[in-house]
């Protein structure tokens, strides 16, 4: 199976630059069927609700001994961390 090419590889760019851009104007969407009216009541939105108590991502380097260390701590208090 082979890998689809990341936007972000040099061959996702290479790709990227010899496809043409088409307006949308003239896309044909023929072959493309009219969502009905009961699969758009079952639909639901994706992605996570927006809130005003956003977390934040953050990465830090920790030793494997510390990382242990917590875990075992976390697994004890029974909120484990993920690895």
């Amino acid at each position: 199976m082979r890998k689809k090419p990341s936007g972000s590889s040099a061959q996702g760019r290479r790709v990227e630059k010899s496809v043409k851009h088409i307006p949308d104007s003239q896309i044909d969407f023929f072959d493309i069927p009219e969502a009905t009216d009961a699969e758009l009541k079952r639909m639901r939105r994706v992605g996570r609700p927006a809130s005003g108590m956003a977390k934040q991502l953050i990465a830090i380097r920790l030793s494997p001994k510390l990382l242990s260390q917590l875990r075992k701590m976390a697994a004890k208090q029974g909120s484990p961390i993920n690895p």
